[in-house]
């Protein structure tokens, strides 16, 4: 029997966000009191939460999350635990040696969350300052796998190079990079991933609703 994993933090007033983006807030606007109805004020960064990167986040010719074709950010998708039943250390960098064991998942097309257990930290400073990190060799190994999709549970997928964004995001490789996920020690090695971005228009990333259907619906 089919059931949905989610695999999205959830977003509360003030809540940390990557360091430099606009803060996060939600308040009441209107109220049953005032207005006889609720109505609350959203002010975030793209980049909030559980988000998607589009191309453009780093190329001003890259493809927006509006013009990205909606069946890559939804299908079948594949678990690559690098952590099982833990966590991995903190700023590990995960190489080529490391991904080469799961080589078998990463073929042209397809949607690869990568599991490091840095969910665990998301109340924490440190969340976003000392996750592990791929390093370079290892992203030009998965651009050139041509994957349609990188998830990871980390908010980057490195700590300090910008440069892997842009290997990852380049248009030659197009991979669309979802980042904080979370719950993926829930997953099975194969499930369906849905992580639709909201239709911006001309924007460069986009938080979402990630959630896995496991299972065969019924």
């Amino acid at each position: 029997m089919a059931r949905f994993i989610d695999l999205t933090h959830a977003l509360a007033d003030a809540q940390p966000g990557y360091p430099g983006d606009p803060e996060f807030h939600i308040r009441r606007f209107h109220t049953l009191a005032s207005a006889g109805f609720n109505v609350a004020e959203i002010t975030a960064s793209t980049h909030q939460g559980t988000h998607l990167d589009a191309p453009y986040h780093f190329f001003d010719d890259g493809a927006t999350v509006d013009s990205i074709p909606l069946d890559r950010f939804c299908g079948e998708a594949s678990l690559v635990d690098l952590a099982p039943h833990g966590a991995l250390a903190p700023r590990t960098g995960i190489g080529i040696a490391t991904l080469e064991k799961h080589a078998d998942a990463f073929v042209p097309g397809a949607r690869i969350l990568l599991r490091t257990g840095w969910d665990r930290r998301w109340h924490h400073a440190d969340f976003f300052t000392d996750h592990p990190s791929l390093t370079l060799d290892a992203a030009h190994w998965i651009a050139s796998r041509r994957i349609a999709l990188l998830g990871l549970d980390t908010p980057s997928p490195s700590v300090e190079d910008l440069e892997v964004h842009r290997i990852l995001l380049d248009p030659a490789a197009q991979i669309v990079i979802v980042e904080s996920l979370a719950n993926l020690e829930q997953l099975p090695p194969r499930f369906t991933f849905i992580g639709f971005p909201l239709r911006l228009d001309g924007c460069d990333g986009s938080p979402i609703r990630a959630v896995a259907l496991c299972g065969e619906a019924r």
